[in-house]
C-alpha cells in the first residue's frame, strides 16, 4: 500500500523531469542543421487550417462577454468613456492569447500528438534513430517552431475580431457611443499591453507543441495508449497554460507601469 502511494507522488515529478528535459534536448535540437523546411510549412498550415476558423469564431463572444462585463461594471461608476480602453486591455492581455492556446492546444497539440503517437507505435521512430536521422530535429522541432508561429499570428487576429465584437455588442447592446468607444482606445492602453499579449501567445504555443510532442513521443500501448496520450497533453497543457498566464501577467505589471502612473 505504502508502495502504490509513494510511486503515485513521485509519478508526476518524474514527468516533470522528463518534460524538462525533452524540452532542454529540443532546445538544442534546434540549432541543428540541416533545417526540415518543407516540414515546417506543412505543419504550419496545417495547424493554421484546423484553428484559424474556430479561433476566429469563438473570439466574438469572448469580445462581446468582456465588453458587456466591462461596459455594465464601468456604467454603474459613471466612467462610460473608458469602456473601449478597458475592453481592449482586458482582450489584447488576457482573452486573446488564453482563447488562442486553448484552440491551438486542443485542436493542433492533440493532432501533433496523435500523429507522433502513432508513429511511435509503428516503430517509425526507432526505424529513424538507426538511420541515424534524429526524430527531434527531423519532426518535433518543424511542429514546435510552427506551433508558435501560428499562435503568433492567430493572437493578432482574435485581438482584432475581439475588440470588433466588443464594439458592436458595446454599442448595440449597451447603447454606447460609438466615437466614445473608439476614442478611448488609447486612454489606457499602451503598446507593451500589445506586445505583452504576443509574448504570451509565442509562449503558450511553445508550451503547447512541446507537450503534445512528448506525449506522442513517450506514448505506448497501442491504439489506446495514443488516446491516453492525446487526452492527457490536452489536460497537462491546460494546466501549464493558466500557470503561464499568471507568472507572464505578474511580471509583467512588476516590469511596465500602468499608463498615466
Amino acid at each position: 500500500m505504502s508502495f502504490s502511494v509513494s510511486a503515485s507522488v513521485t509519478a508526476p515529478l518524474k514527468q516533470a523531469g522528463s518534460l524538462f528535459a525533452f524540452s532542454l534536448d529540443v532546445g538544442r535540437a534546434v540549432f541543428r542543421r540541416p533545417f526540415q523546411l518543407k516540414e515546417f510549412l506543412q505543419q504550419a498550415w496545417f495547424v493554421a487550417s484546423v484553428t484559424i476558423i474556430p479561433t476566429a469564431l469563438v473570439a466574438i463572444p469572448f469580445g462581446a462577454v468582456i465588453a458587456l462585463q466591462v461596459g455594465g461594471l464601468i456604467k454603474q461608476f459613471g466612467a462610460q468613456a473608458f469602456t473601449g480602453s478597458a475592453a481592449v486591455l482586458a482582450v489584447i492581455r488576457e482573452a486573446s492569447p488564453i482563447a488562442t492556446a486553448l484552440l491551438i492546444a486542443g485542436a493542433g497539440g492533440s493532432a501533433i500528438c496523435a500523429d507522433l503517437g502513432a508513429r511511435k507505435i509503428r516503430e517509425e521512430l526507432d526505424a529513424m534513430m538507426v538511420l541515424g536521422i534524429d526524430p527531434l530535429q527531423r519532426l518535433v522541432v518543424p511542429r514546435v517552431l510552427a506551433t508558435m508561429m501560428v499562435s503568433f499570428f492567430l493572437n493578432g487576429l482574435v485581438s482584432v475580431v475581439g475588440v470588433m465584437g466588443g464594439y458592436v455588442f458595446n454599442v448595440v447592446l449597451q447603447d454606447g457611443t460609438p466615437g466614445a468607444y473608439l476614442a478611448s482606445f488609447t486612454a489606457l492602453a499602451q503598446l507593451p499591453d500589445l506586445w505583452q499579449g504576443q509574448v504570451k501567445a509565442l509562449v503558450f504555443g511553445l508550451i503547447a507543441a512541446l507537450v503534445a510532442s512528448y506525449k506522442g513521443i513517450d506514448a505506448g500501448g497501442g491504439p489506446k495508449g495514443v488516446g491516453d496520450a492525446v487526452n492527457q497533453s490536452v489536460v497537462i497543457t491546460f494546466m501549464l497554460l493558466f500557470v503561464a498566464n499568471f507568472v507572464m501577467t505578474a511580471i509583467y505589471f512588476q516590469v511596465v507601469p500602468p499608463k498615466g502612473a
